[in-house]
């Protein structure tokens, strides 16, 4: 096969790839420096679990995952959206990082989100390195409307 052909046939078998997001998994000090920078930081845990712990100063807070596991993955990522858009980079975090592990894939995969971070060892590593929580507001959960409640 000549190269250009070898090119041609590349080309195409790349585009014909939907587009991922880049998901990467963050520790605590990059976090901060993403949050220093803006970018908007969405907890995803239940509102007992905020009540409980607290939440991370600046968190947008929209459950994906009820407290029985159920989700509803497109009235959640319209939610989402008005935090930040599938253009814009986006935190995840959660308790452990395995729920946000499933989230950042949907986003990827299904939504058209280009970069998500995801606080790899979430909350409770937060928490492990004696960072500072706070009492979750109204002003940071999102309701349906997508405004804060």
């Amino acid at each position: 096969m000549s190269s250009m052909r070898w090119g041609i046939l590349c080309v195409c078998f790349f585009c014909a790839i939907p587009a991922r997001a880049e998901v990467i998994d963050i520790d605590n000090a990059e976090l901060s420096r993403l949050l220093a920078r803006g970018i908007p930081l969405i907890d995803i845990r239940t509102e007992g679990e905020w009540r409980s712990s607290g939440v991370i100063a600046g968190s947008r807070l929209l459950t994906f995952f009820d407290a029985a596991g159920n989700a509803n993955p497109p009235e959640w990522l319209e939610r989402a959206k008005a935090v930040a858009g599938p253009e814009q980079p986006v935190i995840l975090v959660c308790r452990s990082g395995n729920r946000t592990q499933a989230v950042a894939r949907f986003l990827s995969a299904q939504a058209g989100y280009r970069t998500v971070y995801n606080l790899s060892r979430g909350v409770n590593a937060w928490v492990g390195e004696s960072r500072t929580l706070v009492p979750p507001t109204s002003a940071m959960a999102l309701c349906a409307s997508g405004k804060p409640c």
